[in-house]
């Protein structure tokens, strides 16, 4: 875990911060002033899908932070890539999928309570994909990757309307910061128009700040229209 110098920016969760999207993240807000905070299988250990594990790794934070991101997540596990066709998927690929990208934000979803402050601005949001959407999908495949990132929207939308009852300024929200040019992405570039890192930070962090309470639940690309469920 590696938290930032103090600041008057604010205070900053990135969960899966040594990621490319991730790590972006965090130097666009410390170069803001904000003091951020990260969590990271790659440096720390950090396995977003252990139960037990997610908890004592939150119990050693020192919340209430202003912002939580989470942005890990994977489209090959294993070497297991996304299927073509439904006749490929396999019940291990698919349970890595929903174990990485739906369960793992859920336990930190579920965590949201404490890492937040009752009053005030605040924002959870946990990077999803547009392929997720049911009601964008006209292409098919990618089964498990996209039937993992349509339940984790359905994870932030019902955790967001328990989180208002609490938290009433809280944003809690799934976000699509479009094709990164990162590791995650590389053997699919040619398909589709791609930004670095960088400008995928701004982008999303632009979004974030013009968002308000009563957006809470919802799904948004990263230039702010909202998406399909």
């Amino acid at each position: 875990m590696t938290t930032g110098e103090a600041s008057d920016g604010g205070r900053a969760l990135i969960i899966g911060d040594s990621g490319g999207i991730g790590s972006a993240l965090r130097a666009a807000l410390e170069a803001r002033g904000t003091q951020v905070t990260g969590l990271s299988r790659r440096r720390d250990g950090f396995d977003i899908t252990d139960d037990a594990g997610v908890k004592a790794a939150l119990d050693r934070l020192d919340p209430p932070y202003d912002m939580v991101l989470v942005t890990t997540g994977a489209l090959e596990i294993d070497g297991a890539g996304p299927e073509k066709t439904i006749r490929a998927i396999t019940a291990r690929a698919m349970l890595d999928q929903f174990a990485l990208n739906t369960v793992g934000p859920a336990l930190i979803l579920r965590e949201a309570g404490r890492l937040l402050p009752r009053e005030g601005r605040s924002v959870f949001a946990v990077l999803s994909a547009r392929v997720g959407s049911i009601g964008d999908n006209g292409l098919g495949g990618w089964i498990s990757y996209r039937s993992a990132k349509a339940a984790v929207n359905q994870v932030v939308h019902t955790g967001a309307i328990e989180l208002a009852r609490s938290h009433r300024e809280a944003i809690c929200v799934a976000l699509h910061p479009g094709t990164v040019a990162t590791p995650f992405t590389e053997d699919y570039l040619g398909r589709h128009p791609a930004v670095p890192p960088e400008e995928a930070a701004q982008n999303l962090l632009s979004v974030l700040a013009g968002l308000t309470p009563t957006d809470t639940g919802g799904f948004y690309d990263w230039a702010g229209k909202e998406i399909p469920w």
